[in-house]
């Protein structure tokens, strides 16, 4: 079996906050830049959030499209479960539907991924489903590298102490309370048994045309520094292999 890919991640990585500030605005002043120069190259990108509940994922998500032109990217925000008129159609369909057309950005805040760990958390027995799962996951993220789509997979991870603590935050405000309800099925108790599904996930759809980046989400700054920062260089060295300059951006609708 391979190294687990959660524990060899330094959950101490940090950033204080001027050293934050001064590398992270220079960062989204690039990032959108590039966004210009991938809409006017008609290069899709697609960002895909996962990770613990309480991890940040819904900061992170806000930081990097801070700066981005709104009309060139789609915020996607899809639950685990399905609801009642997904139930007869293919599990990966609002996914496909959620696809975006070429220049554009969509980033998932939890995905495919999100939703094949909700199924075999509630069916832990069918392993053939599991399996399934995964195989439709490798599908689909292969199909979207081949047909010209930059894919970006961030992991944020946290240890059980700090997602406990976290929820208990959370069930202390009142204005925060219902997120500790929202995200039952993942809470701290359960962190062991989900910790085995998602090194399990991470492993088996861990390829080179689809590498999960495992950030470090303990120091809020240093995973959205390290998030944007991923993005801007997945895109640059994207625009540097298929030959695209900055010029190219021109002057875009975006």
């Amino acid at each position: 079996m391979t190294q687990a890919m959660l524990e060899a991640v330094d959950l101490s990585c940090k950033l204080d906050k001027s050293e934050y500030r001064e590398r992270i605005n220079p960062l989204q002043d690039r990032l959108w830049e590039l966004q210009r120069v991938c809409w006017k190259a008609s290069i899709p990108v697609v960002v895909v959030f996962e990770g613990w509940d309480a991890s940040g994922k819904g900061r992170c998500v806000a930081k990097l499209t801070g700066r981005l032109e709104p009309r060139g990217v789609d915020v996607n925000h899809v639950t685990g479960e399905a609801r009642t008129h997904e139930l007869e159609l293919p599990w990966m369909w609002p996914f496909w539907v959620a696809t975006p057309r070429r220049g554009k950005i969509a980033i998932f805040d939890r995905s495919w991924n999100r939703r094949a760990l909700v199924r075999h958390r509630e069916n832990p027995e069918d392993e053939i489903g599991w399996r399934r799962a995964l195989r439709d996951i490798g599908d689909y993220e292969r199909w979207l590298a081949d047909d010209g789509y930059v894919l970006i997979k961030f992991f944020l991870h946290i240890s059980h102490e700090e997602q406990l603590e976290r929820y208990e935050k959370w069930e202390r405000d009142p204005g925060m309370s219902w997120k500790a309800l929202e995200g039952a099925w993942q809470r701290p108790e359960h962190y062991g048994e989900h910790l085995a599904a998602a090194e399990e996930l991470l492993q088996h759809t861990e390829e080179s045309w689809s590498p999960w980046t495992i950030v470090a989400a303990t120091d809020s700054r240093w995973a959205r520094f390290r998030v944007i920062e991923t993005v801007v260089r997945s895109l640059e060295a994207t625009l540097e292999a298929r030959g695209v300059t900055r010029g190219d951006a021109g002057t875009s609708g975006c």
